[in-house]
Parts: C-alpha cells; structure tokens; sequence
C-alpha cells in the first residue's frame, strides 16, 4: 500500500471513530498559516517571551523545524510557497509585479481536484502600480477617492484558483482601515469602528471552516496574515502586556531568547554561537530607551493578537470536526524587517480617511494615527540566533520557525525537533502528495512550468534525513547558495562570505580566504543557476 492510500486510510480510520458524521472524502484539509515579518524567535516555542499559547500547543503537539526558510522578502516567499518554484521562474524578479501566468498555485491545482479553496488575508502577487500624482494616490490610500482596481483582476486570487478570497491585494495596510481590502474582486469600502486587520482576518477564516464543513468536500486555506508588518498598529489592551517588557533592551532580548532556544535544544552553543547585534547599536548608548521599547512591545502585541486569533480558528476546527484531519503549516516570509524611516508615499499614507495627519515615528506608537517601525536592532534581536533581517539572504532573513501539526499522523512525534533543510519550494509538492493530486501540464491556457521544491512528507516522517542538497537565494542583489553544510551568502554589492554550517550555523566565520576553491566551485554554482532563471 502506497504512503497516500495508507494516509487516507489511517485518518479515515481516526476521523470515524472520533466525529459522528464521517466525511466521504478522506483526503486530509490542509491550513497554510503564514505571518509577515515575524523574527525567528518571536514565538514561545522558539525561545520568544512574547505570548503565543495557542501557536506553543501547535509545537507541542506538532513537529517544529529548524532549518526551513523562505525567500526572505514578502513577495519571493509567497510566489514560491504558492508555486513550487524559485521566485524569478514565477514571475516575481522584484517587489509588486505580476505572478506568472505559466505556474499553477497550489489553489489552482486543489480546485481542479475536488478541494474547497479559499485565502484571508494579504496576497502582494499581483502588479501594485501607483497612480501618477502622489497627491492623488494618498488620497486614493486614505480612501477619499476610487481609482479602479488595486491590480490587474487577472492576478486576484480569485482569479488564480481561490473561491473565496477575504483580504488585501496591496502589502501595506493600515490595520484599522485598510487599503486595498476586497471580497474576490469586490472593494469593501467602508470597514467598522471597531475594525483591526488580524481580527477580520480570524473571523473570514472561521467563517470559511464553518462553510466547508457543511459538505463532503475536503479545504485548503491559506490564511495570510499581514502582521507583525510595520506599521506598528495594535489594541491597547495588546499593547499593555508588554508595557515593561523591553525595557532592558535589545541585547537583554537577544541572550534571554539565545539562553532559552538552547535550554529547549533548539540549538547549541557549539555550532549556534551567538553574533553580536547585527545593527551595531549599543542599548546603552540609545537616547531613546523609552521610544525604543513601545515600538518593540506593539511588534509583540501584533504577535499575540495573531495567535489569539489561531486558537479561535482551532476551536472552530475542533467544533465542526475537522481536528484531527487537518493539516496545519506555521511559517514567516521572511526575518524580522529593519525597515525603518519611510515617509508617506506610495503605500504608506499620510493622513486617515477623515484627514487627520498620521504621526510618523510617534513616541507613542499603536494607534492609527501613528506610522512606527521596529528597526535593525530589534530587528536583530527578533531574529536571534541569526545575523542580519529581512530582504537579506543570510539566515536572519532566511530561515522561518515552521511547525506542522496533524492529530491524524504525528500523534507518535509529539513535540518533536526536526533539523532537516526545507525551503517554501516544498509546500505545493507536500499539498500535491495531501490531496492525491498531480501538477498539471497546462495551466491558464499556458504550458505549465513544474514546480523545483520537493515532497516535505519523507523529511517529516523521518524516512530521509535530507531532500535537498543545493538551494540557492537572490533578491535585490544579497544573494546565497547552500550546498550540503557549506554556504554562501553576500550582501548587495558585497563580496561572497564562506561558512561551514556544520559549525557555525550562525554564520559568524567568514572561510573564503581558506577555501578559495570551495568558493569558486559554490559561485559556480549560483551563476549558473541565476542565468538559467534569467538573473544577470
């Protein structure tokens, strides 16, 4: 009996003895739960102070790994999580353009083969193009004038392959009143009072569960959270929790969240050393200590609201039974962002719909009326043990937490640590082995160009120890290539640095001068591979 036939008899199995009313198709639903910009060591269940109950019970009761990454930037990770493919061949060679028509999303093949598919939350997959007069476009942000639609409709989600898509098509929002907010193709253009992004986000994909389980058909949603992404927005009451929290500072932060990854087995201190804050800034020399401190304590507030809000979506899965047979993936796009210091401009507004001026860079950020950012140090901090942050291609802007949680199948490795290497690549495979499916030939009316990214079930089972031997990064010229334990990784206009990860997984010794062959060979390596997507 094949690894699929034996799946669906076991959770078929499961699912009859455990919900009264037994589903036809026994196919596991799969939940895709991706937030924005969260560190790699946010979570409790990696080390973060910050609390996330409901996400830490996932871990516990799921497997965590330890070497999964992503693209390292919002737009790369999601064309590749939803494609199988390496961002460039999907079309995405840089922020806010098309997704290629030519690459099936694993909605698009789900659909064709009997799943219910839907999408809450932020999609940055489609061409996100200003309108001329940058007057007129913080007008249009602030919802005081329409211009049409936010992208081409061809590229909305509920144009490739999602039924159901409740979310924004833009990557920056104001969580209190978002631009670019529809329903599939419809503009929701008047939001509550009482509105706040992670919450309706919650609430569209409980309502989504509550829809699917009322047939025999099997789901795929893809819940897209847009926090914890600048701006700092959060409720007050959030917001109190973590009112003293930081105050000791981002290198407190950093060796308390080091002690405790290493405490779990997470890491250790041998082949994980712990660099130093990768922004340079002494907490002791901030003349801003209190400023620096609300900004990360509502970085940490966006955190908890959305794992407040997965503990509501897992109760609705208990409640409508569909449990055990889910299949729930956690994961980041990409590090804890640097970004810091953008003016109003583009998709960053400068005022609310009723005109009042957004403060940017407030002292007392959360509200509104505020624009904050965390910024490097933090930055740092929040991806501990890595160096570096988001957009680059070292591991602090690479490497993601990733739980997989299944009641069906991992009941025998509860709270399990995997280090296999995985990359977002994987996902649609995994989803295709899920479902039964299979990749299809043409696609949009196109040759379809099959996915590069590998089943993630034998790493899981722990029948293999590796599916990937070589895996390469490139955005906006920071650039990497990884083969077995050696790696590569290089700033924009920066030379190669070499690190052997076996030793020094945080890659704090630079090998290249000692091993210029190794260098040759592995730059070899990611030329070849950036010509053949058509990096130049």
């Amino acid at each position: 009996m094949n690894r699929l036939l034996w799946i669906l008899f076991l959770t078929g199995f499961v699912v009859a003895c455990s919900v009264p009313a037994k589903k036809a198709d026994e196919r596991p639903n799969i939940l895709l739960i991706m937030v924005d910009d969260m560190g790699y060591s946010d979570l409790g269940c990696y080390g973060g102070e910050i609390q996330t109950p409901n996400i830490d019970r996932l871990a516990a009761e799921g497997v965590r790994f330890t070497q999964m990454h992503n693209c390292a930037r919002c737009c790369p990770t999601r064309a590749s999580l939803l494609t199988g493919q390496y961002p460039q061949e999907a079309g995405i060679n840089g922020m806010g353009v098309n997704l290629a028509m030519n690459t099936a999303t694993i909605a698009e093949v789900l659909k064709e083969n009997g799943y219910h598919t839907g999408m809450t939350g932020k999609w940055h997959l489609s061409q996100t193009k200003p309108v001329n007069d940058p007057v007129e476009q913080l007008r249009w942000m602030a919802h005081q004038v329409d211009y049409g639609s936010f992208s081409p409709l061809e590229n909305y989600p509920c144009n490739r392959g999602f039924e159901e898509h409740w979310g924004v098509i833009w990557g920056v929002v104001n969580y209190f009143d978002p631009f670019s907010l529809v329903h599939n193709e419809e503009p929701i253009k008047e939001v509550p009072d009482d509105f706040y992004m992670t919450d309706f986000i919650t609430q569209k994909s409980i309502d989504l569960i509550d829809d699917y389980s009322k047939d025999d058909k099997p789901f795929f949603l893809y819940v897209a959270h847009t926090a914890p992404h600048w701006p700092l927005h959060a409720l007050p009451e959030d917001i109190a929790k973590y009112k003293d929290t930081y105050s000791e500072g981002w290198e407190v932060l950093r060796e308390n969240r080091y002690n405790r990854m290493v405490e779990m087995g997470l890491i250790d201190g041998d082949t994980y050393p712990l660099p130093e804050n990768s922004s340079g800034r002494k907490w002791e020399e901030c003349k801003r200590k209190e400023y620096e401190a609300a900004c990360m304590s509502v970085h940490a507030a966006m955190v908890d609201r959305v794992d407040q809000g997965i503990g509501q979506i897992i109760e609705k899965l208990k409640a409508t039974g569909q449990y055990d047979n889910t299949v729930i993936f956690v994961l980041s796009d990409n590090g804890a962002s640097y970004e810091r210091g953008y003016p109003p401009g583009f998709d960053r507004p400068g005022f609310t719909r009723d005109s009042t001026i957004i403060e940017y860079n407030s002292v007392h950020p959360g509200a509104e009326t505020t624009w904050n950012y965390i910024g490097t140090a933090w930055a740092s901090a929040s991806n501990t043990p890595f160096r570096y942050w988001k957009k680059e291609s070292y591991e602090g802007g690479s490497a993601t937490p990733f739980i997989v949680h299944w009641p069906a199948q991992l009941k025998s490795q509860e709270n399990e640590i995997n280090r296999g290497l995985a990359h977002v690549i994987d996902i649609l495979p995994t989803c295709l082995e899920l479902s039964g499916s299979s990749y299809p030939e043409t696609i949009n009316g196109q040759k379809a160009v099959p996915p590069v990214g590998k089943n993630l079930l034998p790493l899981l089972f722990n029948e293999t120890e590796s599916i990937h031997d070589t895996l390469y990064w490139e955005h906006e010229g920071g650039r990497a290539v990884r083969i077995g334990n050696w790696k590569m990784s290089a700033l924009p206009n920066h030379k190669w640095e070499l690190f052997n990860l076996a030793a020094d997984h945080t890659e704090t010794t630079d090998l290249s001068a000692e091993n210029p062959e190794k260098v040759e060979e592995m730059n070899r390596a990611w030329v070849d591979w950036a010509h053949s997507i058509g990096i130049r």
